[in-house]
Formats: structure tokens, C-alpha cells, sequence
């Protein structure tokens, strides 16, 4: 869904959340059965420093706290992209979820353990997972859930395959961290760069012309870039040059005095992809000098040490007559709308359309939830492929 400038990634799955249940009347969970079994898996710390290209071991420690056995046990590795997996044991499958809604792209790791594991035993995999960082990794996210029974597949993933290594069975140990439920995320700082930039335009016309001006905005990498709950959302800051006026603004974008803030489709931006945002704007006079600018938002980038590509001119040539009404992009008539991160798609070029006309993103939502009510449990179904899935 196309995420408009302002929006912080905590607002927006508040958002969504909140209206959701609202609708549909979804009460809290149940408390769990006394006589089932119940595994949780001891919280893990964060991976820092981690090189693009180097593995390193993941050890899981999970519990049974039930008053019941667990006959078998399914552990769960779910990465976003800019992680995989070294070597896969023969006991687990692996598969791909491709990105869909707010949700990143995964590969996910199930491995199956057909081991009983009693009331408060202690268990650990006999030979960690080894994760593997991408050249692309920055700031990715491990979840790793423990399940006695196997997870189900999301809609959108890959068929299963099973890995190649030695099974792996897991052996007995001793509880000594923080436990928690049945999912814990583990934060994987890579040591990388990613490369904000933007590209401005140059505009010639005559007075009364209305042109086209394209300006982009692109993660030049190497790294990809996922925004953290609670972080801004990237945003790009575009002024027209003077004697100008907007006719129509990009559907990503939002008027501040002279200046248009402009958000983004998701809320990361994949190595080489990024955003164009299209405007149509009427050359009212000729300005001596005329000159607008495309810039980033001022946001802390710290993984972007390259500043020279920062900011980048929007410069008008105005004729005394005649018209060509043309750019340095093309003059597309009527082309508003940009191209997201993820390559564009239908709900996408709806999202922007709802914004060029108005619609707010409350709006936005409430009619997601809605439609939710019609397909009924659908959204339930949902609510454990997320579990499985991950909150990123």
C-alpha cells in the first residue's frame, strides 16, 4: 500500500490494526489450555557487525512450560531479504514469500523434529542454523518460532524444499535466558551502504504550457533498506520552479507552502529501485533564473554516506513563443502517479490515485477493513500467516 509523507511505520500497522479489529469484532485470544502443551523459545540477542557474504550460527533454546508433551516439535526460521541460509538439514524445508500488503519478502526454514519434549524439558537444536548475510544486507530481522504442530504456508509462498545437510535432532539443555511465547525476533545489523539519491529535471516551454516535470528518487545500494517501527519514513522534499503551478501533484505527495513532501509506496526501498513522482505543471510567466529543486528529507541516514546526490535542480527554460511543452523525462499528458520499490502493482496505483483526488489514508484503511467483513474469516486465516510469517 502506497504510504503517504508523514506516516512513521508504528502509525501505519496501528492503523491497520485498530481498524481491523474495530469491524470485524475480533476478541483477545483465549487463555492457553492447561492440559496442552506450550513451547516458547528463550529471547535471543541482537546480531551486529555482521560482513555482507559471511554465515553465522544461530542457536535456538526452547521450552516446554505446558502441563502436556509435545510429540513433536516444528522450529521456524523466517528472514527478511537481505538474509538466507548457508546449508539446510535434511529434517527441514525451505521456502520463499514473496512480498505482499505491508509485509516484506521472506525466506523461511521449517524444521521438523519428531521428538517428544516433556513438560518444563529444555531443548536446542545439536547444530545451530547457519545464516548467511547477503551482499544486499543492511538492517535485516530473524524470527524464529517454535510450533507442536506444522505451520502452515502462507498464500503467497514457494512450494517447499527439503534441504541437502545432515539432519539435525535437537538434544537436551538448560533454560537460562528470558523466555518468551512462541516467537522472538532477532535484529541482524550488517556492515553496508546504501546509496539515497535523486535526479531532477529540466522543463521547456512557453507561458500558458502545461508540462510534464519527472524527478526520482533511487536506493543506489549496494544495500536494501527497511524502515524500523517508530522510524520516519523516507521522504523526498520537491519545490517547482517559480512561475510555476501545480496543476496535479503526484498522488505520493502532499502540499507544504511552496514545496511538495513526498512519501514512498512501501516502507523499504530494495537495492536499485525507488520511486518517480509526476507532476503537470503551467508555466504562468517567464522567471529570470527559475529554479526549483528535488531533495531527500532531512531524516538521519546513517547508512548513506554519500551526500552529493542528496539534493539536484529543477531548472525552466521559458520561450517567448511557440510551445513544445516537453522535459528531460518525457511529457506523458496526464501521467500522475509513481512507480514503488517494489516495481508498481495494482493496489499501489489505487492507493495513489485515492491520494491525488483527496481521499485520505484513514479512508484508505477503513474501506480495507470493510472489505475484510465480506470476505469474513478470511482475515483470521490471515492472523496465523502473519504468526508464521513475521511482523516485518
Amino acid at each position: 500500500m502506497p504510504f503517504p509523507p508523514h506516516r512513521t511505520a508504528r502509525t501505519i500497522a496501528a492503523a491497520l490494526s485498530s481498524a481491523g479489529l474495530l469491524v470485524l469484532g475480533v476478541a483477545p485470544l483465549a487463555s492457553a489450555d492447561e492440559t496442552a502443551s506450550e513451547l516458547v523459545v528463550e529471547k535471543i540477542a541482537p546480531v551486529d557487525g555482521v560482513k555482507p557474504g559471511s554465515t553465522f550460527d544461530q542457536p535456538v533454546v526452547l521450552t516446554n512450560n505446558g502441563a502436556a508433551t509435545a510429540d513433536k516439535v516444528w522450529v521456524m526460521y523466517s528472514a527478511t531479504r537481505g538474509l538466507d541460509y548457508a546449508e539446510i538439514p535434511s529434517n527441514c524445508q525451505a521456502h520463499q514469500v514473496t512480498a505482499y500488503d505491508e509485509m516484506t519478502a521472506k525466506s523461511n526454514v521449517v524444521c521438523e523434529f519428531d521428538q517428544a519434549v516433556e513438560p518444563g524439558a529444555t531443548y536446542t537444536p545439536g547444530k545451530p542454523l547457519a545464516i548467511k548475510a547477503l551482499p544486499h544486507a543492511l538492517d535485516d530481522v530473524l524470527r524464529v518460532s517454535v510450533w507442536d504442530h506444522a505451520p502452515d504456508l502462507d498464500d503467497a509462498a514457494t512450494p517447499p524444499v527439503a534441504g541437502t545437510a545432515p539432519a539435525v535432532k535437537l538434544v537436551e539443555g538448560t533454560a537460562g535466558g528470558e523466555a518468551t511465547e512462541e516467537a522472538v525476533d532477532v535484529p541482524v545489523t550488517s556492515v553496508n551502504t546504501a546509496d539515497f539519491q535523486v535526479e531532477g529535471a529540466e522543463l521547456t516551454g512557453s507561458p500558458g504550457d502545461t508540462v510534464t516535470l519527472r524527478t526520482k528518487f533511487t536506493n543506489a545500494g549496494p544495500a536494501w533498506v527497511l524502515t524500523d517501527e517508530g522510524d520516519q519514513l523516507p521522504e523526498v522534499r520537491i519545490t517547482p520552479p517559480a512561475g510555476t503551478s501545480v496543476v496535479k501533484a503526484d498522488g505520493f505527495c502532499e502540499a507544504e507552502g511552496e514545496t511538495y513532501v513526498c512519501g514512498t509506496s512501501q516502507r523499504w526501498v530494495d537495492e536499485g529501485k525507488g520511486e518517480t513522482y509526476t507532476f503537470r505543471l503551467k508555466i504562468d510567466k517567464k522567471v529570470e533564473g527559475a529554479k526549483g529543486s528535488v531533495a531527500l528529507g532531512d531524516a538521519a541516514r546513517p547508512f548513506d554516506p554519500e551526500k552529493g546526490n542528496d539534493k539536484a535542480d529543477i531548472t525552466l527554460k521559458v520561450e517567448d513563443s511557440g510551445s513544445t511543452g516537453s522535459t528531460g523525462s518525457g511529457d506523458a499528458e496526464g501521467s500522475a502517479g509513481s512507480s514503488g520499490s517494489t516495481g508498481g502493482n495494482e493496489p499501489e496505483a489505487q492507493g495513489s490515485q485515492l491520494a491525488a483526488t483527496g481521499s485520505s489514508s484513514t479512508t484508505a484503511v477503513t474501506g480495507a477493513a470493510a472489505a475484510a467483513v465480506i470476505v469474513g474469516g478470511a482475515t483470521l486465516l490471515g492472523a496465523r500467516r502473519h504468526r508464521a510469517q513475521g511482523l516485518r
